[in-house]
């Protein structure tokens, strides 16, 4: 049975070993994300006042219905999504003719994470199901014994960090299956005409500081708003009456590594050098025990030509 498996987890191995590495390795930088947003957020910085005297002179029409601020970045795009929109520099007010090198390398590498930018989503789910499969399997084979080797560390690495290695890519499985083991409230009743950017601003800035600004935006008939506050990334409904948190979602925090600040971000890069040194070693491995048996066919054949 333990050679079955060993055969089994070495050809997943192989066969999702490029998706795989593309993926952890996007993953590597995309956690250092939450700790530079947090870490440069300047408390008060961002006012409601500020705010609105942008949105009175980019968006004079009121026809914006979405905000997103880049804190490392200093800049607030107002528009319509992740990627389209005005970029204002939040400082000065002028526009800029696009993001940053670092949030332009931020997004390309979201983007590659989550489709490897082929659309290809579904390979995403399916490379992470194999790393599932890999670690269920290496957990079956039996409890290691542990060696200053090349096996030795790899299965050290397997087992030291087992739950962190099983958590990361079970949480990317529940985000793309959208599951969040939560329920949102009903959508309150917005008796008249939606909440305007201008107005939503000043209810948010009435009861947080705006610095810590992630995006705001509408979603599922209502008006939602993401903030930084003690290190976690918090979701709040935007209503004439103030903002309500709302339920945790749980899945995309571990997944994202932004529920403790600094430390969640570091966990997360802790887990992507771990999994990359596991899909090494493993390949290296296998490589070096092919080499070994390739050299001694050559022996064997070599013995057997001169008798």
């Amino acid at each position: 049975m333990k050679v079955w498996l060993l055969k089994l987890h070495r050809w997943i191995a192989l066969v999702f070993a490029l998706p795989l590495l593309i993926v952890i390795g996007t993953g590597l930088i995309l956690s250092v994300e939450p700790w530079l947003v947090a870490g440069s957020i300047e408390p008060n910085s961002l006012s409601p006042a500020g705010i609105e005297k942008l949105l009175s002179q980019h968006d004079p029409a009121g026809q914006a219905r979405s905000l997103a601020y880049r804190s490392y970045d200093n800049t607030l795009t107002i528009g319509a999504g992740r990627s389209n929109g005005t970029i204002i520099d939040a400082a000065t007010g002028q526009v800029r003719p696009g993001p940053s090198a670092l949030a332009s390398v931020l997004v390309a590498t979201r983007q590659i994470h989550e489709s490897l930018l082929l659309d290809l989503g579904w390979l995403v789910t399916a490379s992470s199901i194999a790393m599932l499969v890999l670690v269920v399997i290496g957990a079956f084979m039996g409890w290691p014994r542990f060696a200053n080797s090349l096996s030795g560390w790899h299965k050290a690495m397997g087992w030291g960090l087992l739950p962190l290695v099983v958590l990361s890519p079970l949480t990317g499985l529940l985000i793309a299956w959208g599951v969040t083991f939560t329920s949102l409230p009903a959508a309150p009743a917005a008796p008249g005409a939606p909440i305007a950017l201008a107005e939503a601003v000043r209810i948010v800035g009435q009861s947080h500081d705006l610095s810590s600004l992630v995006w705001m935006r509408p979603m599922g008939g209502r008006l939602m708003v993401r903030l930084v506050e003690d290190g976690e990334y918090k979701v709040y409904d935007v209503t004439r009456d103030g903002t309500m948190v709302l339920p945790r979602n749980w899945p995309r925090l571990w997944h994202e590594g932004n529920f403790a600040g600094a430390w969640s971000s570091m966990m997360n890069i802790v887990t992507s050098f771990a999994m990359i040194g596991l899909l090494v070693t493993g390949l290296s491995i296998w490589l070096r025990r092919r080499l070994r048996q390739r050299t001694r066919r050559r022996e064997r054949a070599a013995a057997a030509t001169s008798l």
